[in-house]
């Protein structure tokens, strides 16, 4: 068998300056075999990057302990250096840098598949994810009967990898899969993220049953609301059934959105105060929005009659830092508005 020779990071670069200069052939199926080729490539690399990690990891901490550092202290900013090379968080590398220990202690068949392309890391992720509770040896039954057969495992879909892991958990342990279930519900919560367009995703974590009635109501809300002539799409009447029911707003735009009292915490510039130029507001809990949509949340409110409360804090021209705010918020009586 022919040994390969190490990869260097000069050959890694004369790699990708071919992969994104190579020009594009012309026929259907070159290019779609080139697609799976670079998909299987990439799943590749994302295993090679996994056995670097733990490669490094176990080097830095030889060398701690080599120096003398106690035990504790092994090992420290490695996810850090990790997440830095590979553009992710610190948090995010810590992940990764655990997922790969799983995978190469623990889930032998998963990392030979994806080794050898024919899974992703998402894929592995399922599967360490679903078989967390087990101890060590439930943990590599479960990796022998999902992925001894890299065909089979390649085949599958990620629901149904999860579902397969799952099942196959609660039969080997279902004492563990019980004390993890029942840990995951103490962490129910609600957390909000930005998303495109100067929307955001309001994402909430619940216990099964919980979640599951949350949803038929505000599906049984939105099939009403169509049945009964409303111009509106199902998501959308669900979507304003979830801010009405939590918010209580009572009062409704032209075009059908819940109308909600506003507190507008407006971050203005000089420009915006002297000069009357168009900068953009800021929303706590979110950032910056254009300022014609600052605008256009507290029009909403004032033509719909409910309260909007402004309080103006003023930033330095160059740096946008915040340099005062008003102590008292202002609320416009309706002859004002």
């Amino acid at each position: 068998m022919t040994r390969i020779q190490a990869l260097t990071a000069e050959t890694l670069r004369e790699w990708r300056l071919r992969v994104s200069e190579a020009e594009l052939t012309g026929d259907d199926a070159a290019m779609i075999d080139e697609l799976r080729e670079l998909e299987t490539l990439k799943c590749a690399i994302e295993a090679r990057q996994a056995r670097l990690a733990v490669a490094f990891d176990e080097a830095q901490r030889r060398r701690a302990a080599e120096a003398g550092e106690p035990a504790e202290r092994q090992g420290r900013g490695v996810a850090a250096q990790i997440g830095l090379a590979r553009r992710v968080s610190p948090h995010r590398g810590r992940q990764l840098l655990g997922l790969a220990k799983v995978l190469t202690v623990e889930l032998p068949h998963t990392m030979a598949a994806f080794r050898a392309g024919r899974v992703s890391e998402w894929r592995a992720t399922i599967l360490a994810r679903e078989t967390a509770c087990l101890d060590v040896e439930d943990r590599r039954a479960v990796d022998q009967a999902l992925a001894a057969d890299p065909e089979l495992l390649e085949r599958r879909g990620d629901r149904e990898l999860g579902d397969a892991a799952r099942a196959m958990a609660e039969r080997l342990d279902n004492a563990a899969v019980a004390k993890r279930r029942a840990r995951a519900e103490e962490e129910r919560c609600v957390t909000i993220r930005p998303a495109p367009d100067t929307m955001v995703y309001l994402t909430a974590l619940l216990p099964v049953a919980q979640g599951v009635a949350a949803y038929a109501a505000l599906k049984t809300a939105a099939d009403t609301a169509v049945a009964t002539g409303a111009e509106t799409s199902r998501g959308r009447a669900m979507a304003d059934a979830l801010v009405a029911r939590l918010t209580g707003a009572s009062a409704h735009a032209e075009d059908g959105r819940p109308v909600t009292p506003v507190r507008i915490n407006l971050t203005m510039s000089a420009g915006s105060l002297l000069a009357g130029t168009d900068d953009d507001a800021a929303v706590s809990g979110f950032g910056p929005i254009p300022a014609s949509l600052a605008r256009v949340i507290a029009a909403d409110a004032l033509d719909a009659g409910v309260k909007v409360w402004v309080r103006r804090l003023f930033t330095e021209p160059s740096a946008g830092a915040l340099v005062g705010l008003e102590k008292q918020s202002r609320l416009f009586p309706k002859g004002l508005r």
